[in-house]
Formats: C-alpha cells, structure tokens, sequence
C-alpha cells in the first residue's frame, strides 16, 4: 500500500530536505520501516527503543491520531496520509 508521508522540517535532513515522501506498508509500523529502508536514520527520531512513539512526537493517519487508534498497528489504506508531527511547547 502506497501512502504519503508528510515530514515535519526537524526531519527533512533525512528526506533531502523533501516535505513530503511515498512510503509502502499496511501499518504505521511498516510505514516507517519503509521510510528507514529509503531514509536511514528517521524510524529512530520517531519511534524510541522500546519501540513506541516518542513522547514529543505525533503521527496521524489522515486526521486521527496513532495513539487514540492501534498505534504502531494502526492501517494505512493505500492512498492515504501520514502526518509526523512534533509537539510544540512552550509558555510563560
């Protein structure tokens, strides 16, 4: 299943500083093993050793977040977007 994969800015030294790239998978998690095998290095900016998504980071499927779905098992239909996203913070 091919799926779109926004790249945040943070990100972009690994895509050639591409916005958005194509990734292959059914899942989130053969989604980005798929943007590791083309792009080595970003699958460890997202996901941590334990193999969940880092605290600061946020990935959607179209308009839902992974962590209110299946996670890593969350599908991807072929077409469909993936959004990284990292959390912003801030304040006085």
């Amino acid at each position: 299943m091919s799926v779109s994969v926004r790249v945040p800015t943070i990100l972009r030294t690994y895509t050639k500083d591409a916005a958005e790239v194509t990734a292959e998978g059914e899942t989130v998690q053969e989604v980005l093993a798929d943007l590791d095998a083309n792009y080595p290095g970003i699958r460890a900016r997202i996901v941590d050793d334990s193999g969940r998504i880092r605290r600061f980071v946020n990935v959607y499927v179209g308009d839902e977040d992974v962590r209110f779905a299946q996670g890593l098992d969350t599908p991807t239909v072929s077409g469909s977007q993936v959004s990284i996203i990292p959390a912003v913070a801030g304040g006085c």
